[in-house]
Order: C-alpha cells, then sequence, then structure tokens
C-alpha cells in the first residue's frame, strides 16, 4: 500500500481552503489547515485547540471558513442554537465523536446573550481530553450523578470576541471583509463537498499511518511560546512535524505570529488596565500620589473606562476596592494611607505597596535596553523608552527590597 505524503496532502487542504475563502494572513491558512488534520488525530493529543473566525462585521467569509473546515473534518456537527444537553449527549455518543461547528457563536456569548454558563464550561473542558462534565440523569424515580466525556475539537465563527476562558484555548482567525482586489470561487455544494470529503477521506487514512508517530510527539516550541499557547499549538505542531516538507517550518512560524497577534489584542482584566494606567499615567515615576490626583488623572484619559464607570466616574470607593484585591510586597492588601501634602495630610497610594502588583500583572518590557547602552546597536533610544527601562528596574527591585512603609516627608 502506498503511503500518502502528508506535505502534500496538506498543501492540497490548504489550497482547498484558498479557493473559498481570503483569510488574512498566509499563518491563518496553515493553522487552518493543520486544525482540519489534527481533529483525525484527537485521541493522540492532551488537548485540542478550539478554533475561532472572529470578525467586526458580518460578511467576512467566517460562515464560509467554518463550512470548509466542515468538508474536511470527521463526523462534523453544525450547532448554531444547539442547547448545552444536545451537545454533551453528542459529544458522548457511541457513533464517533463529532466535530463541533458552532456558527454564530456571538449570540452565546454576545452582549445581549447572557452568561450561557453550561455551554461555556462544556466548551472549555472539552479543550482537554481528560475534561468531563457531570449531570444530573434521572432512572426511574432516583437522579444520579453521571460523567459525560466532553473532549471534542471544536471551531467557532461569530462577531465581536470570545470569553478569555476560550479565547485562551483558541486559534483566531480574524477575518475581515474582502478587498474588490481580492476574488474566491463560488462555493457549490453539490459540486465542491464531494471534493472536500475526498480530501477528507484522505486526511483520515493519513492520520491512521501517523497515529503512532504522532501520539508519542512532544514537538519543539517556537522561543516565547509556553503555558497555554504551548498547550494550543503542541497538537498542530505535531501534525505538520508528521507531514513533512516546509511544514514544520511553516507551522512554527503560523505559530509564533499568531501567538504574537493573540497576545497584543489580549482584552486585559479591568484590574490590569487600573494598575496599568496608575503607572503609566497617574504616576509616572512619583513615589506617591492622593486619591484625588489620581482619580483625576484617570478621569481624564480619553479611551479608558474610569470617566463612566456604570454611569459614574470611578470613585475613593471603588478605587480602594479594586486595589485591596491585589497585595503589597509585605503581602498586605494595597489601601489607601496618610500622607503629607503641603500643610496638611490626605489620602492616598504610595509607589512601593504597588511595585509587586506591577511587577506581577503588567511588568514593562525592556525591549531598548539594548539600544539604550550599546551605541553601535545603529538605533536610538528614545527617552520615554530609557524612563521605561529604568522603570521596569525599579519594579523588579522593590519586588525585594521596597519597605512595607515609605518615610513620610516631615
Amino acid at each position: 500500500m502506498t503511503t500518502e505524503n502528508g506535505a502534500t496532502l496538506l498543501n492540497e487542504v490548504e489550497a482547498f481552503h484558498r479557493r473559498f475563502n481570503v483569510f488574512p494572513t498566509e499563518a491563518a491558512y496553515v493553522a487552518v489547515a493543520l486544525w482540519d488534520a489534527h481533529a483525525h488525530l484527537l485521541d493522540c493529543f492532551d488537548s485540542t485547540p478550539r478554533l475561532a473566525f472572529l470578525s467586526p462585521e458580518p460578511g467576512s467569509g467566517k460562515t464560509r471558513g467554518l463550512e470548509m473546515c466542515g468538508t474536511l473534518v470527521p463526523n462534523p456537527m453544525a450547532a448554531v442554537n444547539a442547547s448545552p444537553a444536545a451537545l454533551f449527549r453528542a459529544v458522548s455518543m457511541e457513533t464517533g465523536r463529532p466535530t463541533i461547528l458552532f456558527d454564530e457563536i456571538d449570540t452565546v456569548f454576545g452582549p445581549k446573550a447572557g452568561d450561557n454558563e453550561e455551554l461555556r464550561g462544556l466548551i472549555n473542558a472539552g479543550h482537554r481530553r481528560i475534561g468531563v462534565s457531570y449531570r444530573c440523569v434521572a432512572v426511574g424515580d432516583t437522579q444520579t450523578v453521571q460523567p459525560f466525556p466532553v473532549y471534542a475539537a471544536v471551531a467557532v465563527a461569530g462577531l465581536g470576541w470570545l470569553p478569555d476562558t476560550i479565547l485562551h484555548r483558541s486559534v483566531v482567525i480574524r477575518m475581515r471583509r474582502r478587498a474588490p482586489n481580492e476574488h474566491v470561487e463560488a462555493f457549490r455544494s453539490r459540486i465542491h463537498e464531494p471534493e472536500g470529503h475526498a480530501l477528507r477521506d484522505r486526511l483520515a487514512s493519513w492520520a491512521e499511518s501517523v497515529r503512532d508517530r504522532v501520539a508519542n510527539a512532544y514537538p519543539e516550541m517556537p522561543e516565547g511560546v509556553n503555558d497555554r499557547p504551548a498547550d494550543v499549538w503542541e497538537p498542530l505542531l505535531a501534525v505538520a512535524d508528521a507531514a513533512g516538507g516546509d511544514w514544520p517550518t511553516r507551522a512554527r512560524e503560523a505559530c509564533s505570529e499568531l501567538v504574537a497577534a493573540a497576545a497584543a489584542g489580549d482584552k486585559a482584566s479591568l484590574g490590569i488596565r487600573l494598575l496599568t494606567d496608575l503607572r503609566d499615567t497617574a504616576f509616572r515615576g512619583a513615589d506617591r500620589m492622593p486619591t484625588a490626583q489620581i482619580l483625576a488623572a484617570l478621569h481624564s484619559m480619553d479611551e479608558a473606562p474610569w470617566a463612566d464607570m456604570e454611569g459614574k466616574p470611578l470613585d475613593s470607593r471603588q478605587l480602594a476596592k479594586r486595589l485591596g484585591e491585589y497585595v503589597t510586597v509585605g503581602n498586605q492588601p494595597i489601601k489607601a494611607r496618610n500622607m503629607r501634602v503641603g500643610e496638611g495630610v490626605a489620602k492616598g497610594y504610595y509607589a512601593a505597596d504597588l511595585y509587586d502588583a506591577w511587577a506581577r500583572y503588567c511588568p514593562v518590557v525592556p525591549k531598548s535596553a539594548t539600544a539604550a547602552t550599546n551605541p553601535d546597536s545603529g538605533s536610538l533610544t528614545s527617552g520615554n523608552d530609557v524612563a521605561d527601562v529604568a522603570a521596569g528596574s525599579r519594579y523588579q527591585a522593590a519586588t525585594t527590597s521596597a519597605p512595607a512603609t515609605p518615610t513620610l516627608p516631615l
């Protein structure tokens, strides 16, 4: 029996997507083709990444991207508005685990959709092979607790964004509308679905031929990719390594690019945003700041949320509550303390109390340190970059040496 050439097969899968979709980057084509293939090898991995086609506006090709994946993956299950109960049972079916394709995901997790915690829990738990969800099942007159396995490949498409817990388990493809000079072939189900199914069957056959190799693989990650992003990309890189050719290199380049893009687009929690704005806008290198001045600085930020927190500006009580969730170097809650202001005393915050939180949750990256100290580097460092490097050093030093109580001026 002739063994399918994995690199050639993935090239054909990629070319099939290119006929009907314009993805935003070359990395997106690589990631989607690898995701299609990994769905045929799910039991070889400890986790499965979610594939998310997201865009700010309709008409960006999200649904078509999902449809194309549906022709290439095993047991596709279109799940628009599917109930959590139906999905729990579908994933547990003895007839074969489905690949869930969830279109219009914004109707499930959008701002007007409610929390949908059951469905969120299923998608999150199903990311890991050991994932199960426990449900009460009626047996006669008795309610018994039964575990439902929920490990399954999931691709979603929708407007806007996703909950952070799902987003961080996803390979995100940020779709956009086609430009006038970008053209695709019109998709006709009766004609093109059989072509996709033929590729699907070849993927399934190739997957069987490399199953043992993939199951024992621990692919090398690109530099800087670790923790959750490494979990997300490990199955895709394992598939690329098994395929050979230029796919191992292309896969790692795509991994680095998409992980960096996801990090840049992450919406930090409101607490981290507050810590960052305190450091960069309110304190700006000062060792202490009265609460009134902090609030004035935060309220004046044009694109920040602090001037309108559910109809009211952030006040001293809300500031104290939010900062109290973080601790000082001495492991005490951050709180306002008395400080000398002119001839009087006012409540405010000391930078030394915030150093530890700054270092842990929004560290300064000294990206220009080399240029600042190496005149032969060929680049100049701005004054702000030098200040950031110096500030980063102070924050780092403060995590081990900052005094628990700064000395008040006489």
